[in-house]
């Protein structure tokens, strides 16, 4: 596999959603995304130039946003499933290549389920076609994204 560009990287949050009744919130990936079609995983995307471009800029000098990695991870927790979530804490951070050769940075957190009832697109484009609440050991009964068991326990 050769990468494009070692400059080149594709940014991306990833949030375990948890209830107080240890229990946390996976999606099944739609069958024509390019990592890991069809796996279970924790939802996320990748954060855009429109989580800061139209939003005040930082007091400490032009072209300088704060807060991007929050509202990157709200909103994607959002538009993919239709739930709001608290304060979010850094679980761990992760690189991979994907199949076409972008390097993606991963920032995974987790976060309190405040609000929502659970919503995927029908749209066959959509990026989720399932979704469970599950505890830690129903996970194992998941076909799990490697490395997502670890980090739900």
């Amino acid at each position: 596999m050769e990468i494009r560009d070692k400059e080149l990287h594709r940014i991306t949050t990833t949030t375990l959603v948890y209830r107080p009744d240890f229990t946390y919130f996976i999606t099944k990936r739609a069958l024509h995304k390019n990592s890991h079609p069809g796996k279970w995983t924790i939802p996320g995307g990748g954060l855009t130039i429109d989580d800061y471009i139209n939003t005040p800029q930082s007091e400490h000098g032009p072209n300088l946003w704060y807060g991007v990695l929050e509202k990157s991870l709200k909103r994607e927790i959002k538009e993919e499933v239709g739930l709001e979530i608290g304060k979010y804490e850094l679980l761990v951070d992760l690189t991979f290549i994907r199949p076409d050769a972008i390097p993606v940075i991963c920032f995974s957190c987790f976060a309190p389920y405040i609000s929502g009832d659970v919503r995927i697109d029908q749209d066959p484009e959509g990026d989720t076609i399932d979704f469970a609440w599950i505890n830690l050991e129903e996970a194992k009964n998941y076909d799990l994204i490697d490395g997502v068991w670890d980090e739900i326990r």
